[in-house]
């Protein structure tokens, strides 16, 4: 895999795209959980998004159950709960590993780009993965860095 822009994703109605869709677009990929003691994150993701979805910027967000069991739906149901308890407008994706056998290649792809503090292990929902308009992987924030952390380096690439 040479390019994020190969990489095929899955909505939450199951019909599938590749992420050349964004190119051109700073993007931030998140790992979501809507039981996850972290949701309240969804609400500091979807204010940057409203801030700058206007200048080819998006969020994709990616429910992954493999901490704690804090996504046992669908990627359909997660969404609706992001959409109700959240007023979430970006796109909720089909539920995905992020580590494991089972890992998604979007997940291998951004832990090469970004290992972490700890390796490249994911350690937990809602790590945030930031991509410049060349498909770079620029800046990885764990799971308890709140969205606005992200703001400045956005507004950067941008």
């Amino acid at each position: 895999m040479n390019s994020i822009y190969d990489i095929e994703v899955e909505n939450k109605d199951h019909s599938t795209y590749k992420l050349e869709k964004y190119k051109d677009y700073v993007i931030v990929i998140v790992n979501t959980a809507t039981k996850c003691g972290l949701s309240g994150q969804f609400d500091g993701l979807e204010k940057l998004y409203q801030q700058y979805k206007d200048q080819n910027f998006i969020i994709l967000g990616f429910p992954c159950n493999q901490f704690a069991n804090q996504e046992p739906g669908s990627g359909e149901e997660a969404a609706e709960a992001c959409k109700i308890n959240y007023g979430v407008t970006f796109p909720i994706h089909e539920k995905i590993n992020v580590n494991g056998e089972n890992e998604h290649p979007l997940y291998t792809h951004l832990k090469e780009q970004q290992g972490g503090l700890l390796g490249s292990k994911i350690k937990w929902n809602f790590t945030k993965f930031v991509i410049d308009r060349d498909g770079e992987v620029v800046k990885r924030f764990g799971p308890k860095d709140e969205p606005e952390k992200m703001n400045s380096l956005i507004r950067e690439l941008l």
